[in-house]
């Protein structure tokens, strides 16, 4: 995974590199408005590369850290947890025109500290979300039995695609595609089975066969997730 993340910064770097390099290989015939432009175009792609670096960074630190212990020592309450992530997702939902619903409770709690945990939801969460058409419907189901809690997360297609051209969703869905787009969800989802089956629980993706490295980002956005908390680990303190 860390492979895939170094291979995937070499693009960003060279078009940071070739964006400094025009700055600085401008025509001599052009006047001093259109120097001034071109110079703040260059300037513009140079910044954009440099926050897709920065970014590929902070996931690899993201990467290493999930399976360090944290600084934490006590469980935190799964629910309270999912309810926060989910207003805090909801804007986007909205903005995409897609339902995000959270069905039923529980009582389990995750021995990880609250901010691991809440990102962790959030890397499987957001790409659902993004996934779905206009119409379309995240459902959040929370449950418990006495084997422990359990969480499924399945995206609900709408039947129809409100005011979405049909040129505008295969832009979206050839960008969605793209081998960087797909390293980096990728990475995030590897980042969460990491933080959650560190802490004890169990994550399955789509079919339940793929491992914290190798799980398929399109799978989860089309089948969705199932999370386990044993009892052993989620029951409540007394």
């Amino acid at each position: 995974m860390l492979g895939e993340l170094l291979h995937s910064l070499i693009q960003p770097l060279t078009g940071l590199r070739c964006s400094l390099e025009l700055s600085l290989q401008l025509p001599l015939e052009l006047s001093i408005e259109e120097v001034a432009e071109q110079q703040r175009e260059s300037i513009s792609a140079a910044l954009q590369q440099t926050e897709k670096v920065i970014g590929m960074i902070q996931l690899m630190r993201e990467y290493l850290d999930a399976e360090q212990p944290g600084p934490e020592a006590y469980p935190v309450a799964l629910a309270p947890a999912m309810r926060s992530v989910i207003e805090e997702l909801s804007s986007i939902a909205e903005v995409r025109g897609v339902q995000l619903r959270l069905m039923g409770t529980c009582t389990a709690a995750v021995p990880v500290p609250e901010s691991r945990l809440r990102l962790a939801l959030q890397y499987l969460i957001a790409p659902m979300i993004e996934a779905q058409p206009v119409g379309g419907k995240v459902m959040l189901l929370l449950g418990e039995s006495p084997a422990g809690a359990v969480l499924r997360v399945e995206g609900v297609r709408g039947f129809r695609e409100l005011g979405r051209s049909a040129t505008q969703t295969k832009r979206n869905l050839v960008g969605a595609t793209s081998a960087s787009v797909s390293t980096l969800c990728r990475v995030r989802l590897a980042i969460a089975s990491r933080v959650l089956e560190t802490a004890g629980a169990s994550l399955a993706f789509g079919d339940g066969d793929d491992g914290p490295t190798g799980v398929d980002h399109a799978r989860v956005e089309q089948l969705g997730f199932v999370l386990r908390i044993p009892r052993r680990v989620g029951a409540p303190a007394e």
